[in-house]
């Protein structure tokens, strides 16, 4: 008999186990195990959809997260969604869904000094309705720092800035005296002639989408708000203007350009040195400790021709006129440092800086109005052209300093050339030559060249 071939039988892996007499296993239902292809790659794709929605949700997690993380950091634009009678937290997740903003912010600073015209420049602004003005919110600083020099409190300056464009108002109370009540709305400096803080809501004395000078007798009876709601109101304008003589340089204001969630523009105001000179001997009595901590701030071992004539007895005045004179060593020192910064400007400056002179404002108002505004992206209405044209073409002389009123600015510009000395004259020259030569003023040669007015000394500015 033939043998049969042997036949060789291969169990497939998933039935290894039933081999050799053994009983397949089962579970308590008796179900039988059975290894099943398909059934393994259904399960496994189960778990990589799975896996799939896990990290779609971790990214969007993450996303979110980032975008809270952005909102905190930026600073919160102004309009009237913002104001709510409830506080929220700015990482409240609500806010992410907040319609966006119709335009961003656009902040400006006045870059200028003492006696240079910067009152009315800054009534141009004060009295927009569209505009949050701030006048001089640095004198704080130098309040409560004094006698500390000018250069030593250029850093504190640009910090409280920094906050103040961003409608925190808290930094006021750093400066305020010790054990003192907080700073109210009428106790920040220049209050009682803010049409902000003397007009509707904050104060029924103004309106102000009404054009006017303030009375500050008036707002003085205004009641005292807190910054909280001087912060609320900050918060709705689109354009907030500071106007301030104490930083000096523009290149102090370079983090604040630089900072992509700030909009910020300067505009620089800069009049004939020796108007500044003479309007400061005018206002010597009202400029005491200002003009003594911008002297402090000169360099000790710089040689220094002689204020006066040396045959001339000294006496009180003079004394003041020597610290009037001499603070414009440094005013002009750091001027010259952001017209140098104007010519060979860095990126960060390009479209940001504009320079206006004084004289120029008073000689035609309306134009130089129109580009100011421009610049900022306002628009000048009948109202505001109106109101520069009348303050600059007054048929009075200035009588009070610090005081805003309708006046001959023509006039008034070239007043120091019958005033000063020309050894006074030429001290402030001497200081200010290249401040002089980029923006156009002329130097004279002579006694006679000052008091001839009718002998230009303005051209064309370099800039």
């Amino acid at each position: 008999m033939k043998n049969k071939p042997y036949q060789l039988k291969l169990t497939p892996p998933w039935e290894k186990d039933v081999g050799f007499g053994r009983k397949p296993k089962t579970y308590r239902n008796n179900t039988k195990i059975i290894a099943n292809p398909g059934f393994v790659m259904k399960v496994l794709r189960r778990k990589r959809i799975i896996m799939f929605i896990a990290y779609f949700l971790l990214v969007a997690l993450t996303m979110l997260n980032l975008a809270n993380y952005k909102w905190t950091k930026e600073p919160q634009q102004c309009n009237h969604h913002m104001q709510s009678t409830t506080f929220q937290s700015r990482s409240d997740i609500r806010f992410l869904y907040k319609a966006p903003q119709a335009r961003k912010r656009q902040l400006v600073y006045v870059l200028t000094t003492w006696r240079s015209g910067s009152s009315f420049f800054g009534e141009l602004f004060n009295q927009n309705p569209d505009v949050f003005f701030l006048y001089e919110p640095m004198w704080h600083i130098w309040q409560k720092l004094y006698p500390g020099d000018a250069v030593s409190l250029q850093g504190a300056a640009r910090d409280m800035l920094n906050s103040l464009y961003r409608c925190d108002f808290s930094v006021f109370n750093l400066y305020n005296s010790p054990g003192g009540k907080n700073v109210t709305s009428l106790g920040v400096f220049g209050a009682t002639l803010n049409k902000v803080m003397c007009s509707l809501p904050l104060c029924s004395a103004y309106r102000k989408d009404v054009v006017g000078m303030v009375d500050d007798k008036v707002c003085k009876k205004c009641p005292p708000q807190s910054l909280r709601v001087l912060e609320e109101e900050c918060l709705k304008y689109n354009t907030i203007v500071i106007k301030g003589v104490r930083i000096l340089d523009v290149n102090v204001l370079a983090p604040l350009m630089e900072d992509p969630s700030l909009n910020l523009k300067v505009i620089h105001l800069v009049r004939d040195p020796r108007a500044v000179a003479n309007s400061r001997i005018k206002s010597r009595h009202g400029l005491i400790r200002e003009n003594l901590q911008v002297v402090r701030s000169r360099d000790p071992k710089l040689r220094r021709m002689p204020f006066a004539d040396p045959s001339h007895k000294v006496n009180k005045k003079d004394g003041s006129d020597y610290h009037s004179i001499g603070a414009m060593e440094v005013i002009c020192d750091r001027t010259s440092r952001t017209l140098k910064t104007a010519i060979n400007p860095p990126r960060w400056f390009k479209g940001k800086y504009m320079t206006v002179r004084y004289e120029d404002l008073v000689e035609n108002p309306i134009k130089t109005v129109r580009n100011i505004y421009r610049f900022v992206n306002l628009s000048a209405n009948h109202d505001i052209e109106s109101f520069a044209l009348n303050m600059t073409s007054g048929t009075s002389s200035s009588s009070k300093p610090f005081i805003v009123s309708s006046r001959n600015a023509t006039q008034a510009a070239s007043a120091w050339r019958t005033v000063l000395s020309f050894q006074q004259i030429k001290q402030v020259e001497d200081f200010c030559h290249h401040f002089m030569s980029v923006l156009g003023y002329i130097r004279v040669r002579t006694s006679g060249d000052a008091r001839d007015l009718t002998k230009p000394l303005l051209t064309v500015p370099k800039l």
